[in-house]
């Protein structure tokens, strides 16, 4: 009985794919909106020189997601004994938003492209 005790109150590990979850997925939101100010605050710089951001942050989205994923697994297998749900949570809202920044971004980039090809 000592022993199925002991097993029963071990203290919960550290789901560090969850951590790395919420990380990318700040990421993924964050770096558009970081790259479009940067843009107002270096000199010479036009909002066009934003666009490397949007492959970043389509990149950091899935990351996110996919780490959220194993983190998720990694909390069915030890039967919930690894925290981590609520960082899970988080992650995946801010991969979504990141998501749909880069959407919204890249309509905006190919929309303008258009228009000044059909300028000419």
């Amino acid at each position: 009985m000592a022993v199925r005790t002991q097993t029963l109150m071990q203290p919960r590990r550290p789901n560090v794919r969850a951590w790395l979850a919420f990380f990318f997925g700040v990421v993924a939101a964050g770096v558009i909106p970081v790259a479009i100010e940067l843009t107002r605050k270096v000199p010479g710089a036009v909002l066009l020189d934003a666009v490397w951001a949007i492959p970043v942050a389509a990149a950091a989205a899935i990351v996110s997601l996919l780490f959220a994923r194993g983190a998720r697994g990694a909390i069915a297998r030890t039967l919930e004994r690894v925290g981590g749900s609520v960082w899970i949570r988080l992650a995946r809202v801010l991969a979504v938003t990141g998501i749909c920044f880069t959407l919204s971004a890249s309509i905006a980039v190919g929309l303008y492209e258009l228009l000044l090809r059909l300028e000419h």
